[in-house]
């Protein structure tokens, strides 16, 4: 009420501003020269008085329905229209208010999946562009840029079209929409005779996933010299096929943007999934793709789960149990069975909405900044993020329709040392359910970065002080561990140069023990400069964001894949014999739910050196090893996918099977 309130008083005020300017000028047209003094003018409403006037755009960052309606009755009563509403989470749900707005429904500026971030945003859903669109409302999808990557503002308009945005609708709302609403589409957004000379050449289709340009023209000249360009297979050279949404997209109506999330129904006896095109199992080296249906004539191939587990993979003829009057049939339809993916770098599991205190768990005491009470343990203290797991959030429940069925998260941290990450389902209710937690305790994590209030010297001096055992209490307990081996170091660090320090680090305290410690780099946004020494050293690396961006100056030095380098940081890593992981970046808890789409775009940047097994392994066995799981967290859930596997555009997650919970989870 209060900022309506102040909007109204400001608008009144360039009102009588304008109106004052009019009789002015009424009467220098008539001639009425005596006494008419100084043109009215006030600078503090002069902008506001352009906008009355209809010279200038509005462009409305607005989120709720409540102030959405503030907004609408506002420029009613002051008669000027709104351009775009931004951001907008909640104009979905009120597609016909803003068609009461004055002068013309204003277009709608959105993100495809970025949601839940904070209150305002809670209602956010993936299928706004398509609602929006369906009632014949103009639809942008945007970056704001750097919270997303602007660089990857098309796969905005991917996540858009993936979710139900006409293919047309989906490139016009990074193209042409945007110019419309920004008054200048009389010069670009189109490819049109006369127009700014500003073109994309693709290698596949815009809409396609890990789409990269060829080459970039402004003003018909070419921007980059000599681009790395890969070849790319014969079905991306199309727009890809939506998966049917219907339901889900008529949920987030009927449920007021909070749609139930957990499954329709958990089946515990048999499940038959027919019309199996490719099968990936864990067989205990990695991920390995069994089977593919192009290698098999005649009877389509199926895949029989019982209790949860896979029982057979075959025909009907072969597996005997698929004739089960008790079993349940799911149709594929050229679909996919792949392990669970696992997802590390965000709080997911310890936060509902990032930006409410009072739905997260919080963050640690930083025991190189802050006095850590002694009833805690003093600097000695260790904390487990397995004690603060909240189960429900929405971004995990997500995650876990998407086909991410583990959730490996640290404590939430500013600070050195964070604690022991745990593992956990992602699907689970409660804590108290059988699986619900996988692994109590993970690895140690700490963090060094230059944007500590500490020097980079000092957080090295006391990580050379802990693991050279001169630590007591639950903190010298846990560095046994990580000395012994038996628990990995899971390092937050971007910095080659702070990389190249714990690499040196390692090694003496390698001679000092004789035993091979786990070291771990979570970040890595510069670990491409150093592939060869991290291999070498045997340490892994976790690449969260997967697609570097330089958020900081300890980060700057990414290697960024075509077309501006002809490898990623992932294929360079992986060509150094370094074990790879996908995650996500710091606070992202949202992102999750993109990890299949992350691994397949990393596949696709390294030009066929990358294999499908090889891409879900990124973020599955390779983070089940870098992250000190036990063997066969990712073998104890299976994805099912329609479609395609669980990596493609044009399919959708219908079924995840849990082997520890003894059950079949189908969407």
């Amino acid at each position: 009420m209060d900022t309506i309130w102040a909007y109204r008083q400001g608008y009144e005020e360039a009102r009588k501003l304008k109106v004052k300017q009019d009789v002015y000028c009424e009467k220098a047209v008539t001639g009425q020269w005596d006494s008419l003094g100084d043109f009215p003018e006030d600078l503090q409403w002069e902008a506001l008085v352009d906008v009355l006037r209809g010279k200038v755009k509005i462009q409305n960052h607005c989120y709720e329905a409540v102030d959405l309606d503030g907004i609408v009755r506002l420029t009613n009563e002051f008669k000027f229209p709104i351009a775009a509403f931004h951001h907008a989470h909640e104009t979905y749900l009120v597609p016909n208010l803003l068609k009461k707005a004055y002068g013309h429904t204003p277009a709608v500026a959105l993100f495809a999946t970025n949601a839940r971030y904070k209150r305002e945003s809670y209602r956010g859903s993936e299928f706004a562009p398509r609602i929006l669109a369906d009632h014949g409302i103009e639809v942008v999808m945007k970056s704001d840029h750097p919270v997303l990557n602007s660089r990857f503002l098309v796969y905005e308009a991917q996540q858009a079209h993936y979710f139900g945005l006409a293919d047309n609708l989906a490139l016009a709302s990074v193209t042409s929409t945007p110019a419309k609403i920004m008054g200048q589409e009389h010069r670009i957004g189109y490819l049109r005779k006369g127009y700014d000379a500003d073109v994309v050449l693709w290698d596949s289709h815009p809409l396609a996933i890990g789409a990269t340009p060829k080459q970039v023209f402004i003003d018909a000249v070419a921007q980059l010299k000599n681009p790395f360009v890969l070849p790319k297979s014969d079905y991306l050279q199309r727009a890809p096929k939506t998966p049917d949404f219907d339901q889900e997209t008529k949920a987030a109506l009927e449920y007021d943007g909070l749609p139930p999330l957990g499954p329709k129904e958990s089946v515990s006896d048999i499940v038959i999934f027919k019309n199996l095109d490719s099968l990936f199992l864990d067989l205990g080296n990695g991920i390995e793709q069994i089977f593919a249906a192009e290698d098999y004539l005649g009877e389509p191939q199926i895949a029989v789960v019982q209790d949860g587990k896979l029982s057979c993979v075959g025909t009907f003829g072969t597996c005997p149990t698929s004739l089960d009057v008790n079993s349940r049939t799911v149709d594929l339809h050229g679909g996919s069975l792949a392990p669970g993916l696992l997802s590390y770098g965000s709080p997911l599991g310890l936060v509902h909405i990032a930006g409410e205190e009072t739905t997260q768990d919080g963050e640690v005491f930083d025991s190189l900044t802050d006095k850590v009470p002694s009833i805690l343990g003093g600097n000695s203290a260790v904390i487990r993020a397995v004690d603060g797991l909240q189960f429900t959030t929405r971004d995990a429940l997500l995650a876990y329709q998407s086909g991410v069925t583990t959730g490996v998260t640290a404590p939430c941290s500013l600070g050195f040392l964070a604690g022991l990450s745990t593992a956990f389902n992602t699907g689970a209710a409660h804590k108290l359910i059988e699986g619900a937690v996988i692994q109590d305790e993970a690895a140690l994590h700490v963090s060094l970065s230059l944007s500590f209030s500490v020097s980079v010297s000092t957080q090295i001096a006391t990580l050379r002080t802990l693991l050279f055992g001169r630590m007591e209490g639950d903190v010298g307990v846990q560095i046994a561990k990580v000395l012994k081996g038996t628990m990995p170091l899971v390092i937050g660090v971007h910095s080659a140069d702070i990389m190249a320090s714990l690499i040196q680090l390692k090694a003496e305290v390698e001679r000092e023990t004789g035993t091979a410690m786990q070291m771990t780099f979570a970040g890595g946004s510069e670990a491409h400069l150093l592939a060869k020494e991290i291999g070498a050293a045997g340490v892994g690396v976790i690449l969260s964001p997967a697609r570097s961006f330089p958020f900081f100056w300890d980060m700057r030095r990414i290697l960024p894949g075509p077309p501006l380098s002809q490898h990623s940081a992932i294929s360079t890593l992986l060509a150094a014999n370094v074990t790879v992981g996908v995650g996500v970046n710091f606070d992202e808890a949202w992102a999750v739910r993109n990890t299949r789409f992350d691994v397949n775009w990393a596949a696709l940047e390294a030009g066929g050196e990358i294999c499908k097994a090889e891409a879900i392994a990124l973020a599955s066995s390779n983070l089940e090893k870098l992250l000190g799981l036990n063997s066969g967290t990712v073998s104890s859930n299976l994805v099912a996918t329609t479609g395609g596997t669980i990596l493609d555009f044009e399919s959708k997650v219908v079924a995840v099977a849990s082997a520890k919970r003894g059950v079949v989870d189908i969407f």
